[in-house]
């Protein structure tokens, strides 16, 4: 582009919208959206019939069309001069029309002022600068600067007079930005915003957008925000994603207000998947109707209501029409007095324009024909789903608009380009033709829209009725599974530059300690030193035995007797003694001899292969990573401290691998008896695992703890555990627990737990209190029974009538607010779960023996920590099963370990009769699974 082309008008509107639309404004587009079409359309329809006016208004002679002379001008022989060519050295504009006004009232002098044609109701700033652009070209012209301009707006040609001379600054300050792009030919930054929908080259900057990943994709951001996150080297969606850190939110109340945030909707966006922030409590109840309204903003007209909602067993839709403004009281009336032919009503919509057309209906026509007590109800229970989609549901779409999360869901419009703004150009064409093609498209685009917010909603119900979850099969994931890892934490850094790293090491504290200060520090010279020799002892031998003469006649190889002793060798094996004062190291050292075939060289030792360490020894480990939750690093230190024995991390980890392989046939027997037994209680917790969500699952009974480990929260867990059980599962109300065939017992502490937060964040419900105080009637004379008598059914089935006096109490009740109606429904679907304890005896009401064992792992996960492998998890919770299992049966974990044992029913059956061991046979080589020496 030529630096010394004038600035036109076109392509200062165009900078007014986007400085990148101003850049390309030059080339030349092969075709043209059929958007940009229709407006312009529309735009100069209504400019024909606002010259057409100014004819009429002014008569033919004293109107000229097109460009007069400087002469003509200066003379004043037009009143209107339409659409002239106003051209100076750097600016060049097509006013609608010239207005020839005296400079004084009254005075013969005169000059033209710019007039411009808008079609909307309103006129706005843009409007303004437009006008003071074509004014500022005028008064190159001028001997006298032109201060005012005018506007001729909206479908009866109101006329409105625009000082300007407080927007020639901007005006100015926008045509030198202008002349300079055009002068460096170098392309703006692109920056999506909100004029892209109605631009001829959308779809390439869109393009341009996502290949780059451009931050101006979000729609909801700002140019300040976008602008800070830029200065901080952050400028892709992908790079905004990695600094989401999910926050821990307090506990009062006035910290629940929750805020949009950009990093969480880019991370949604990259790993294409739904984000859930807190726990959002949404349904769709009896009664629910889908609402959607079209209208002309700039009139503050609405013509067009669309209702959605089910009858019977097929959804219904209904539309109200208005022709013009006075159709609108009837359209409106219309429109409520099918509501009042529904039971309860429930308005879910998708935005603030239909709160605000509520809101302006009731205002309008509050007169003796509309129910204003029915208004006002329908009013305050409306839902607004964008007030979810904000702020605590995050899909995986740019903008938070209908379109883009319906689409996203698979619902599609008819018309590809169907939006609002397009809706807009529809109406205005029905105005001027009265087409019906286009008041049926109108239609049918409403009704779609009703259709997308009932997906949507449908989309949301789903999601919070899902508990927090990282699972693959899941709708959606919790912010709260989420890793909240620092950015700055201890481990491996990754170095921009190789120096970095040499010098980064050369600061480390043991570095500088071991290799900096004993050059100067005589006393740290003296510790280094002291350090060094402590790890080249070893453990003192307590006992050496020396293995019997068994020399074997003949090679097993080659059967030759050709044999000679090759040697004598030693095995130390050290491990721990165990007394009633205490325990202490004990090493022992076995001398044997090696012999060799003289024919094939096969060799045979007398002593067979042992194990490093005694069992004692590793029952010591055991119980210590396992029961007392010591880490396996800090195990060694602790061995070293203690006992003077080296022990390293590996060789920790090597002792629970092969007690797991022992210790197998013991796990499967406790889950064998879990199964078989009258009773189970089952939970599941999340552990993190390389920084994804894992899950494990307990089931005990009250002798029995067994946990299982799971990639997901799917029930197939549970099902697959509880095939072949036949008793009494005790449960949470994790909906997948109802797959599980067998007889049910909800916790019900669970539900009064609900049941008292809800009443203490809503103080005033007091359906909810009148339902919470009924409940705690009927519960508390059942726990007093309990404690009387116990879990015996011949006792507390004096207390199923008074359970069908509440539920007939409840069935009557017609709830108004949500919560205490979500709290109807509930009880109302788990009625034959709730009380199945006044059937069986020996059913707990509660699930605390399943929390309680959750609570041992949730300690153990402590140790465990984020890096640990689903095979470790694994290991894990076998050992920590039987821990539990022996903690419940009322046994050591450590003297069951340390007695070699593998049946859990055998060893607990000794215990009770014989009591706690305290001492062991000396010197008794055990070979076996988990060979050792026993002292």
């Amino acid at each position: 582009m030529n630096s010394d082309t004038p600035v036109t008008d076109a392509v200062f509107e165009a900078f007014l919208h986007c400085e990148t639309k101003a850049y390309l404004l030059h080339e030349s587009l092969d075709s043209q959206p059929k958007f940009g079409v229709a407006e312009e359309g529309l735009s100069q329809q209504f400019k024909q019939r606002a010259s057409e006016w100014l004819r009429s208004s002014f008569g033919d002679e004293k109107v000229y069309v097109g460009t007069p002379s400087q002469r003509t001008l200066k003379q004043g022989f037009h009143r209107i001069v339409l659409r002239p060519l106003i051209k100076s050295s750097d600016l060049c504009t097509e006013p609608d029309a010239l207005w020839r006004m005296p400079l004084v009232s009254g005075a013969t002098s005169f000059q033209y002022n710019p007039v411009r044609f808008v079609r909307n109701e309103k006129v706005s700033r843009f409007d303004k600068l437009m006008l003071a652009f074509d004014a500022l070209a005028l008064n190159q012209h001028s001997s006298k600067p032109l201060c005012s301009g005018k506007l001729i707006y909206g479908s009866q040609y109101n006329i409105v007079t625009v000082p300007l001379a407080k927007f020639f600054e901007n005006v100015r300050h926008f045509v030198m930005q202008v002349k300079k792009q055009q002068k460096s030919r170098v392309a703006p930054p692109l920056v999506l915003n909100k004029h892209c929908p109605e631009c001829e080259f959308r779809a390439r900057c869109r393009q341009i957008a996502v290949e780059n990943d451009d931050l101006s994709l979000l729609a909801n951001m700002t140019v300040k925000e976008r602008q800070k996150l830029n200065d901080k080297g952050i400028f892709s969606v992908t790079q905004l994603s990695y600094t989401f850190r999910p926050r821990r939110r307090r506990a009062f109340k006035g910290s629940q207000a929750f805020k949009h945030e950009h990093a969480l909707k880019a991370l949604a966006i990259r790993k294409d998947r739904i984000h859930v922030v807190g726990t959002p409590t949404f349904n769709t109840p009896e009664g629910t109707v889908y609402l959607d309204v079209e209208g002309v903003p700039d009139r503050d007209f609405y013509y067009l209501i669309g209702l959605r909602y089910k009858a019977r067993d097929d959804y219904v839709h209904h539309s109200f029409w208005a022709d013009s403004l006075s159709d609108e009281r009837d359209m409106w009336v219309s429109c409520l007095g099918a509501l009042k032919l529904l039971q309860n009503p429930r308005l879910f919509h998708y935005g603030r324009y239909e709160t605000l057309f509520l809101k302006r209906m009731r205002s309008r026509y509050s007169d003796q024909s509309v129910d204003d007590g029915f208004l006002d109800q329908l009013i305050a229970s409306s839902v607004n789903l964008l007030s979810l989609t904000y702020a605590q549901v995050y899909f995986p779409t740019y903008s938070n608009s209908l379109k883009d999360i319906a689409r996203w869901l698979g619902f599609e419009w008819s018309e590809s380009e169907a939006s609002g703004r397009q809706a807009l150009l529809w109406r205005a064409q029905w105005e001027t033709t009265r087409d019906p093609t286009v008041k049926r498209r109108l239609v049918a685009y409403n009704q779609e829209d009703c259709q997308a917010v009932q997906k949507v909603a449908e989309a949301i119900a789903n999601i919070c009725s899902e508990r927090p979850s990282t699972a693959a099969e899941a709708i959606s994931m919790n912010v709260s599974s989420l890793d909240r890892d620092s950015p700055l934490r201890f481990g491996p850094l990754q170095y921009v530059a190789p120096d970095f790293k040499a010098i980064n090491e050369a600061a480390y504290w043991d570095y500088q300690r071991n290799k900096i200060y004993v050059r100067t520090n005589d006393r740290l010279k003296r510790i280094s030193r002291r350090k060094i020799n402590d790890t080249t002892g070893s453990p003192p031998v307590n006992k050496s035995i020396q293995a019997k003469e068994n020399r074997p006649p003949v090679c097993p190889k080659c059967n030759s007797t050709r044999y000679y002793r090759n040697g004598r060798f030693s095995s130390v094996i050290y491990d721990l003694r165990f007394s009633s004062a205490g325990v202490r190291r004990w090493v022992v050292r076995y001398n044997f001899n090696r012999y060799q075939c003289r024919n094939c060289k096969n060799g045979h030792n007398e002593l067979p292969r042992q194990e490093r360490y005694g069992m004692h020894l590793k029952a010591y480990v055991l119980c210590q990573i396992i029961e007392l939750r010591v880490s396996q690093r800090a195990v060694g230190r602790n061995l070293k401290a203690l006992f003077g024995l080296q022990m390293s991390v590996t060789s920790v980890n090597c002792i629970k691998i092969s007690a797991t392989k022992q210790y197998e046939a013991t796990y499967r027997g406790i889950l064998q008896r879990i199964v078989e037994g009258p009773l189970v209680h089952a939970d599941e917790t999340r552990v993190m695992i390389k920084g994804e969500a894992h899950y494990v699952w307990v089931f005990t009974n009250l002798e029995d703890v067994a946990y299982i480990y799971s990639e997901s929260r799917d029930a197939s867990t549970a099902r697959e555990m509880l095939t072949a059980f036949k008793g009494v599962l005790v449960s949470d109300f994790y909906a997948g627990y109802d797959s599980v065939d067998c007889a049910q017992q909800k916790c019900l502490i669970h539900l009064l737990r609900d049941i008292n937060q809800d009443v203490l964040n809503e103080p005033f419900n007091v359906e909810l209190e009148e339902l919470a105080h009924g409940f705690a009637g009927l519960l508390r004379p059942m726990v007093a029974t309990v404690d009387r008598f116990g879990l015996k059914a011949y006792h507390l089935r004096r207390h199923k009538l008074a359970v069908s006096r509440f539920y007939r109490t409840l069935s009557g009740r017609d709830y108004k607010t949500d919560v205490a109606a979500g709290y109807k429904k509930r009880f109302e679907k788990n009625r034959d779960k709730l009380f199945t304890f006044l059937e069986h005896d020996g059913v707990p009401w509660n699930n605390n023996n399943a929390e309680h064992a959750i609570k041992a792992f949730a300690r153990l996960r402590n140790v465990i920590g984020a890096n640990g492998t689903p095979k470790g998890v694994r290991e894990y919770l076998l050992l920590l099963s039987i821990s539990e299992t022996c903690k419940y049966k009322g046994i050591s974990f450590l003297d069951f370990l340390r007695s070699g044992e593998i049946d859990l029913e055998a060893f607990a059956a000794i215990h009770d009769k014989h009591g706690k061991l305290v001492a062991e046979p000396v010197d008794r080589l055990r070979v076996g699974p988990f060979p050792t020496l026993i002292d």
